[in-house]
């Protein structure tokens, strides 16, 4: 089920993060109620389709017994939405009909950004390894930011 926004949304226990891609998918988990959040490895795809990623979250949800889901919308810097949004939108309606595990989207404009900045310098080839997953992880912590503050 895709909600509005955080008012009914689980305060506690495991959320994972998306970062959505279509070739690279970011996720990340969090532990201990959201006190510590933490990356997990890149799923790739060699071609688009939202059933197959939908497939591999399905299995990391049932696995880690995740509560909620949040995934980062693609957003103009105007607000406006995109073709990519469109797409995310696409991808998290697939999800929703595969598990009853509660989903919101929040704004991921320039996650990506800021997880670069997190990770330092590092070389191209481990940037395109690991940055989705950090900028799941920006995304999750933002999230997790709101949350708290109600």
């Amino acid at each position: 089920m895709i909600l509005r926004d955080f008012k009914v949304f689980p305060k506690n226990g495991k959320l994972m993060g998306i970062d959505w891609g279509a070739r690279r998918t970011g996720v990340a988990v969090s532990y201990m109620d959201g006190m510590i959040v933490s990356a997990r490895p890149v799923i790739s795809l060699p071609r688009y389709s939202h059933q197959e990623l939908a497939e591999k979250i399905l299995k990391i949800v049932i696995e880690e017994k995740i509560d909620g889901i949040v995934i980062g919308l693609p957003m103009r810097m105007d607000g406006s939405e995109s073709e990519t949004t469109m797409r995310v939108r696409e991808f998290a309606d697939v999800l929703s009909k595969k598990t009853d595990v509660p989903m919101v989207f929040i704004d991921e404009t320039l996650s990506s950004v800021a997880a670069q900045e997190d990770m330092g310098r590092v070389r191209v080839h481990d940037i395109k390894r690991v940055l989705d997953s950090n900028a799941a992880r920006v995304i999750l912590e933002n999230a997790i930011a709101m949350i708290k503050r109600g």
